[in-house]
């Protein structure tokens, strides 16, 4: 399991809902904010905030649970990060605005994956790449490789026990083309264009060489890296693509799944395990 900042509070598992009441889940990253309504394994609808407007993502909460919560006035509300400082303020801000049943992964709730990591990599790994492993895995419950195309790109590998064993981080699309544009004299700023992909000649303009080669980019890391974990699993996983730029995949035929929001439904699945585990613990106690 991984203890990341863990500082979880004894028993608070009991607090969570169980797998019919809605939840909200809010997967803060490093540029955007993600936040759902979950009920069971369904998504109910889910929005996107820039993550440095905290008083937004509150006022997305209250629409959303006032539009597909159950009645109760305080939903409960579990927080994933990648930034400890964007977290907090988001969680002073749902507080000032009355929301009091409010849980943290990593400091009131760890994250209930097993793991293959160095002492080090358990330190600094992501939540949104535990969380999205124990998503991926409930969706297929079989070896899968996770990719997720943010403002980084991930792609791990989670066996077919559901154990995290870690992967590859790189830029992201829009990082690419950033670097592209500053780190050189004339190469505009572009945002991402799918090239034509029945075209298979070399572009014949710089914009479009940009595209062909951060395409390039893309889909030739990951087919290299899927090689690599297969061979080293001794057995091909299935590929399960998230994140915002996960249309670049689209027409990749190595791909088995697109799961849009895949942390949130990683985060209303380890809610579940823990929940689980607290249930089981107290049936061996009694």
């Amino acid at each position: 399991m991984s203890n990341e900042h863990n500082e979880s509070v004894p028993g608070v598992a009991g607090d969570l809902p169980g797998t019919t009441r809605p939840m909200i889940a809010v997967a803060v990253g490093n540029s955007r904010t993600r936040v759902g309504i979950l009920a069971g394994r369904e998504c109910l609808k889910a929005q996107s905030v820039h993550s440095d407007q905290p008083d937004e993502i509150s006022s997305q909460v209250a629409s959303l649970w006032g539009e597909y919560g159950d009645g109760e006035p305080d939903p409960v509300i579990v927080i994933s990060h990648v930034s400890g400082d964007m977290a907090s303020d988001i969680e002073s801000s749902l507080r000032k605005h009355g929301h009091t049943t409010l849980y943290r992964f990593g400091r009131d709730l760890p994250i209930p994956i097993r793991h293959t990591l160095t002492e080090s990599g358990e330190k600094t790994v992501g939540q949104d790449r535990l969380l999205c492993a124990i998503g991926a895995f409930q969706v297929v419950k079989q070896a899968c490789i996770v990719v997720d195309l943010g403002t980084a790109i991930t792609v791990d590998f989670v066996d077919g026990e559901g154990v995290f064993q870690g992967g590859a981080i790189m830029p992201g699309i829009g990082m690419m083309f950033k670097a592209l544009h500053e780190q050189t004299a004339h190469l505009p700023l572009l945002k991402y264009a799918k090239p034509d992909m029945e075209d298979l000649s070399p572009a014949k303009q710089t914009d479009l060489s940009m595209q062909l080669g951060v395409n390039a980019c893309v889909h030739g890391a990951i087919r290299w890296l899927a090689e690599r974990y297969a061979v080293y699993y001794e057995g091909y996983p299935q590929i399960i693509v998230t994140g915002g730029d996960m249309g670049a995949l689209e027409d990749d035929e190595l791909i088995e799944a697109f799961v849009p929001d895949l942390q949130l439904h990683g985060i209303r699945a380890a809610c579940a395990m823990l929940v689980d585990a607290e249930d089981d613990e107290d049936d061996l106690e009694s």
